[in-house]
């Protein structure tokens, strides 16, 4: 009798493009995926200006054995694996592709590479794309492609019912680290013992295997809210969570997005962290926008909505550790509410977070809090 095994699929392999981008702002989905990433192995990184180097050493200072190739071409020479896909690892302002971009995706695609796409233009509506695909026999996923309109749930009310704490991670602007946060946040209160399910509100957690999730700003603004909470009931229902944490995407006061609000809306979360870079003078990508304070934004926040602010984490860009260290000293004293960095400190420091404002999840933890 022949036996039979239970092994799972192989994990896809891929290769980032972030030509120009790796390691900054714009450059945000290949810099997740370079730190988490549970659907594809990740084989490089395209940026030329880095090629050569540790991509894990760019972004933390911290070698992962992920390299950087100065093309597409270049990398395909020198990884042994065959990279089954190509994922756009870039978050422009603009949404859209520059025609260097649409030649090397070409190219990836005549090499039999399946595209994962994270922008608002679609690859399969592109017919010199879409027809290459089909030659090719490759894939074209755009990740942000909603469904139809006649599918779209409007909000219920129906969250409110739901047993469980519900966790939003906001911030001041734009690509602060709230998606680092959520993650970060998400693997210590499991390994705390608490039974925590992750929603994903935006391209990147999509693309690295978030398995509930929904591109928030590629839906239509009258369902945003729905589609939000439906997929919040979704998780609910089939896992059973103490903690569901709501990835934020934008910034409440960021005139340029709203998504925070349907966030808000849309999750009715109990609480917030708020994820603030100080060391940030402007708005990304409006130079003449100042950065608002961590106290306007939490007083917008709890104004807006029916929740409270539990504590502020910090992005440590432009800063050294004793700028963070100082930092963190003041927001404790002056909002007083704890404050943490996530990439540069302790992640007990976020269980201790949670627990210190929902203290009914400090008897399901096993672990100790700081």
């Amino acid at each position: 009798m022949q036996k039979t095994t239970n092994s799972k699929p192989p994990v896809p392999s891929a290769i980032i493009y972030c030509e120009d981008y790796f390691g900054e702002i714009d450059g945000k989905t290949a810099n997740g995926l370079i730190r988490h990433s549970e659907t594809y192995k990740i084989l490089g990184v395209i940026d030329s200006r880095h090629s050569g180097r540790d991509a894990g050493k760019i972004l933390d200072d911290k070698e992962n054995g992920i390299l950087v190739y100065g093309s597409l071409e270049d990398a395909c020479s020198k990884i042994d694996i065959k990279a089954s896909h190509f994922i756009f690892g870039m978050a422009p302002a603009t949404g859209l592709l520059s025609p260097r971009e649409r030649r090397v995706i070409l190219g990836a695609v005549r090499r039999g590479m399946s595209i994962v796409n994270g922008l608002h233009e679609f690859l399969n509506d592109d017919p010199e794309i879409l027809a290459a695909s089909i030659e090719h026999r490759v894939q074209l996923i755009d990740i942000r492609r909603p469904r139809p309109k006649t599918y779209l749930r409007p909000f219920s009310g129906e969250i409110n019912n739901l047993d469980c704490i519900r966790i939003a991670i906001l911030g001041t602007d734009c690509a602060t680290g709230k998606r680092t946060t959520s993650t970060i946040l998400v693997r210590e209160l499991k390994k705390q013992g608490l039974k925590v399910v992750l929603i994903s509100t935006g391209q990147t957690g999509l693309i690295q295997g978030a398995r509930y999730g929904v591109a928030l700003d590629a839906i239509p603004s009258q369902f945003c809210s729905g589609e939000l909470e439906a997929t919040i009931i979704e998780a609910y229902n089939n896992e059973r969570p103490e903690v569901i944490v709501i990835e934020g995407q934008g910034a409440l006061s960021h005139p340029a997005y709203s998504t925070s609000s349907f966030i808000l809306r849309g999750s009715c979360p109990q609480g917030v962290i708020l994820q603030h870079a100080p060391g940030r003078i402007s708005r990304c990508d409006f130079e003449g926008m100042a950065m608002p304070s961590p106290e306007t934004e939490i007083n917008l926040i709890e104004t807006f909505s029916d929740t409270k602010v539990i504590g502020v984490t910090i992005n440590h860009e432009n800063m050294s550790s004793s700028e963070v260290e100082t930092t963190v000293s003041n927001y404790e004293a002056s909002l007083k509410l704890p404050a943490m960095d996530p990439l540069g400190q302790h992640p007990n420091l976020l269980h201790s977070m949670v627990v210190g404002a929902f203290p009914s999840l400090m008897k399901s933890s096993v672990g100790q809090t700081l």
